[in-house]
Parts: structure tokens; C-alpha cells; sequence
């Protein structure tokens, strides 16, 4: 199944990259693409900074299979992150968290395409095929939860998107609940240097403290996409 159109496989771009901190399952992905496209060469990465790390050295990585769930970020925002790091790149979910509102927000955050994880390698070609020339995925029986009450998540995601990698990454440490200068030593940058990008990340936030901003980052989060148990 098909949506709406987005970027199509972008001419001279000849790699891929898997983005999966299971082995196996990396293993898996890479012989589904290599059965199903000519890629010179796939790649893998076990959490969100080696991928990161790899499109920002290689520039002929066109397509990108991930996980939400690394473990060095959580929810929605480490997408987020990705896209922003490889904005021509076309990014396939593959996720065992294939609930209509996970697949609704993912698309909204910046995927071009969704499959649940261990769909069969026909679906794989499916999706494949159908984000090569411009089109988005989703599986099929998927229905797009619109008029849901809960737009809270979209918001957030929409506000985080405008935050650059350096400024989520400190983001990400805020939260953790370190202070100014323990971000900088994590970081290896100046004390000033975090003050200024944590000035920037409240703005671009639309809030007014470090706690608010904790907030919106919360709002990306799994526990808020997913929907209600009981």
C-alpha cells in the first residue's frame, strides 16, 4: 500500500545503510536489499551516532533501513535526528512497533516508508519499489488515525526537527539530567558553548526553561505515540 509521494531515490546514490542494534537481524536486512537492489555496498550501524556518523562521511548512501528502537536514543526523535543528517536520503522503518499511530507519527517525523519488522522479504520488495520512485509505504490494513485527540507528539516532533544534531544530542543529555558543564565534558566543548546552543535549543522550542524542554522532548517519546493499554 502506497501514500502520498516524497523523494525518490536520488540519482548517484549507489550505498545503503541498516540501522539495527540486533546482529541478526542486520544480517537479515542486508541480504533482503542485496536480493531485491544493486547497492555497491551496505552498510550497518548498532545505534543512532555510528549512523549518523556514516552519512555524514558518505554521501552515496541513499537509502536507510531503521529501528526506532537503539540504544542510545528513545522514541521518535533519534529519526528525526537521521533525517535531518541525511535530508536526500530515503528512510524505511522496519519496527516491531507497527501501531497505525507509530506508523502515522513516523511518516510525519520524516520516513518515506514503514514495514513491521518481520514482514515477509516480498513486502521489503514492495516497499522497495514503491519509495525508489517517489512514493511512501505503509503495510497493508493500515488506516491513518486522523482526528485523534492527541496531536501533542506531532507538535513535538515538528519543533524537534528544527533542532540541529549538536543541539539534540545536548538535548538528549538534558534530559538525562546532566548540567551545563557535565554536557561539556561529555561533548568536549566549551562550558559557553553548551549555554549558547542550550539558548537555542529553548527558542527553537518555544519554551522558557530547561524543564520545559525536557517536556517537549518527552512528547516524542514512545510511551506517548503508542496508544492507551486496558
Amino acid at each position: 500500500m502506497t501514500n502520498s509521494p516524497h523523494t525518490a531515490l536520488a540519482a548517484g546514490t549507489s550505498s545503503a545503510l541498516v540501522v539495527d542494534d540486533h546482529p541478526l537481524f542486520c544480517d537479515a536486512l542486508t541480504l533482503t536489499l542485496q536480493s531485491i537492489a544493486d547497492f555497491e555496498e551496505i552498510r550497518t550501524a548498532g545505534t543512532l551516532e555510528k549512523a549518523l556518523e556514516i552519512v555524514g562521511q558518505d554521501a552515496k548512501i541513499g537509502l536507510i533501513i531503521l529501528d526506532l528502537n537503539l540504544p542510545d536514543v528513545n522514541g521518535l526523535d533519534g529519526l528525526v535526528r537521521l533525517r535531518n543528517a541525511a535530508p536526500e536520503a530515503i528512510i524505511i522503518i522496519a519496527s516491531s512497533m507497527a501501531d497505525n499511530r507509530m506508523i502515522s507519527h513516523a511518516l510525519k517525523a520524516g520516513a518515506n516508508g514503514f514495514v513491521p519488522k518481520h514482514s515477509q522479504r516480498s513486502v521489503f520488495r514492495r516497499a522497495f519499489e514503491a519509495v525508489s520512485t517517489g512514493q511512501s509505504f505503509v503495510p497493508d490494513g493500515y488506516i491513518d488515525p486522523q482526528g485523534g485527540q492527541d496531536n501533542a507528539p506531532e507538535d513535538a516532533l515538528t519543533r524537534l526537527g528544527s533542532l540541529t544534531n549538536q543541539q539534540a544530542r545536548i538535548l538528549h543529555l538534558i534530559c538525562e539530567g546532566k548540567l551545563n558543564k557535565q554536557i561539556a565534558y561529555d561533548l568536549s566543548i566549551a562550558e559557553t558553548t553548551v549555554k549558547a546552543h542550550v539558548t537555542a535549543i529553548m527558542r527553537k522550542l518555544g519554551v522558557h526553561s530547561r524543564t520545559q524542554a525536557v517536556l517537549v522532548a518527552q512528547e516524542a517519546r514512545f510511551s506517548r505515540v503508542l496508544p492507551n493499554e486496558g
